[in-house]
């Protein structure tokens, strides 16, 4: 069973986890999850900017990037992000995450 971290500054999308970077990366810290769907634009932080830090900390965790935008709208950011990948919020689903990170 994989642990999940919802990283979103929404409190309708998110279940209370963590709304920004700052609580993002001491979640990830402490709870250490299997996988982080990690909003792309935060109040303090984008996800891209999270992203950059978790390399660098050699963070194990799979991110997935998502936003209420498109992927398009990032241009290569997201692929030059290390995340596993983009799933726009209205396209996320269970099927969605497992095709990321199988």
């Amino acid at each position: 069973m994989r642990t999940v971290l919802i990283v979103d500054d929404h409190p309708s999308f998110r279940a209370a986890e963590a709304e920004t970077g700052a609580e993002a990366l001491a979640a990830i810290g402490r709870l250490a999850p299997d996988v982080v769907l990690l909003d792309a634009g935060l109040p303090d932080m984008s996800g891209f900017d999270i992203c950059a830090h978790l390399d660098s900390a050699s963070g194990s965790c799979d991110v997935i990037l998502v936003s209420s935008r498109d992927a398009v709208d990032y241009g290569d950011a997201v692929a030059a992000s290390g995340a596993a990948g983009f799933i726009a919020k209205a396209e996320l689903s269970a099927a969605a995450i497992e095709e990321l990170i199988g």
